[in-house]
């Protein structure tokens, strides 16, 4: 195993995950999402607002052929990478944890993180009932992916990073 991504809808904290995981097994992390503002000089919000979601899943899944072929690297993916089937495809070079929660956690993690109205796109609809919609269509393509799949509602990242460390002994 030379990587581990993780995936999930936007605010489970793959990112913070990331962070922590790859500390406790002494490898790199990056954030896909990150790593994408950086190349391309914008925030996610502004390449959907400016492009359309067809460019910005056009750079991700580029930017995302790369990232797939990191050694010793913790992925944390943006939350759509499994709309895409060559994106699916790409995680089968490493191993895959889905990172879930119900979708009132998540519509309250994302009311309180700053980053979500400056750097995430909207929600179309708006609020919970999106969520919930998004997470119906998305699960399936989460769940055929996933080689483990960890709960983050009610628990915090260093313990989920301590589980996955335990786990994926590399």
């Amino acid at each position: 195993m030379k990587r581990i991504f993780l995936i999930g809808y936007r605010g489970t904290g793959k990112t913070t995950v990331a962070r922590l995981l790859a500390e406790k097994i002494d490898w790199k992390w990056c954030d896909a999402d990150a790593r994408l503002e950086q190349r391309h000089g914008k925030t996610i919000r502004q390449i959907f607002a400016e492009e359309g979601e067809s460019s910005f899943r056009d750079k991700e899944a580029a930017l995302f052929e790369e990232l797939s072929q990191l050694e010793n690297h913790v992925i944390a993916t943006g939350g759509g990478i499994v709309l895409r089937p060559e994106n699916r495809e790409l995680l089968r070079r490493g191993k895959v944890i889905w990172l879930t929660a119900d979708a009132e956690t998540i519509w309250n993690r994302l009311q309180q993180d700053a980053t979500t109205v400056e750097r995430r796109p909207n929600l179309t609809q708006g609020g919970l009932p999106e969520i919930e919609e998004l997470l119906h269509t998305r699960a399936p393509l989460y769940a055929t992916c996933a080689d483990r799949t960890v709960d983050v509602s009610n628990r915090s990242p260093e313990d989920i990073a301590e589980e996955l460390a335990g786990a994926f002994v590399v």
